[in-house]
């Protein structure tokens, strides 16, 4: 090819790419930056333009607040909790599914998916129901079938509340697992898997040493975007308990002290400090898990 083609072939790529790029730059560079110049302001509600230049003095205040640390700890518990059952019970269900006939597979990855698609307010609210102290579905059926006595405050009771947090958001989580691990075993090399199974190998091992490779790549892109949701995890906090009830999570702390810290009249350096620091944990994390792939 003349490089003047090449040139020309260049140049309409970017063209193409053009739109996406300045909603990139627009949307996700400039706030990313305006977010790490605040984290170093003390900017808030009152101030006019950035605010005063103070250094490192939001991200060293940030370790000594109990608060953060305890929301930062409460969004470790729910990573570390909801990822793995996530990836675990998509796998599982995948692998029990994808065999199935077409309109009976198509109606398994309906249902598990209908909740990522149905608002996350319309979503809560009927799990909030269901926690009800007084009239919930989990109160009537425990007490009924007689495992308790009196009914459970689920949300109020710091014991349960972050253990419901972690369920909502874990059968909210599983629909698109499912339907790319369907898709994934579907594209498996059935020669390979034929070749095994007369070698007598069993479907444990079939599955460890053909399949399982084979979806690496999938299950690396599962575990990035679950890690990022449930270190985003903030509407089910914000409908269901406000951060109470031992839930706090940094996202939701963030935008607390943000918008609702009236003593601080919005504290936006701090908040933005925050979000600095969730960020750096989650690309921390995100380049663990493409390590350990890329070594599998």
């Amino acid at each position: 090819m003349s490089r003047a083609l090449v040139r020309r072939e260049t140049i309409s790529g970017y063209l193409f790419l053009l739109p996406i790029l300045i909603f990139f730059v627009g949307f996700v560079i400039i706030p990313m930056v305006i977010c790490i110049v605040n984290s170093l302001t003390d900017a808030n509600m009152n101030t006019q333009g950035l605010g005063n230049f103070v250094g490192l003095t939001n991200f060293i205040d940030l370790w000594k607040d109990k608060t953060f640390r305890e929301a930062l700890w409460n969004t470790f518990v729910i990573v570390i909790v909801s990822v793995p059952a996530v990836c675990a019970f998509s796998l599982w269900v995948s692998s029990a599914i994808y065999k199935l006939n077409g309109k009976l597979l198509s109606a398994f990855r309906c249902i598990f998916y209908l909740p990522v698609v149905t608002g996350s307010v319309a979503v809560t609210v009927v799990w909030k129901w269901m926690y009800d102290n007084y009239t919930g579905v989990f109160n009537y059926v425990l007490k009924s079938a007689g495992l308790i006595e009196k009914n459970i405050n689920w949300l109020g009771d710091p014991k349960y509340a972050l253990g419901c947090i972690i369920l909502i958001l874990f059968t909210t989580s599983v629909g698109q697992p499912i339907v790319l691990y369907v898709s994934a075993l579907g594209n498996v090399d059935q020669s390979l898997v034929e070749a095994a199974q007369v070698d007598g190998a069993t479907n444990f091992q079939v599955f460890w040493k053909i399949k399982w490779p084979q979806m690496m790549p999938t299950t690396l892109y599962i575990l990035v975007i679950t890690t990022i949701n449930s270190f985003q995890c903030f509407a089910l906090i914000q409908l269901l308990t406000q951060g109470g009830s031992g839930t706090n999570t940094v996202m939701y702390y963030i935008y607390y002290t943000a918008f609702k810290l009236t003593e601080k009249a919005g504290h936006f350096g701090y908040a933005n400090a925050m979000g600095v620091i969730l960020a750096i944990f989650i690309g921390l994390l995100s380049a663990l898990q493409f390590k350990l792939a890329k070594e599998k």
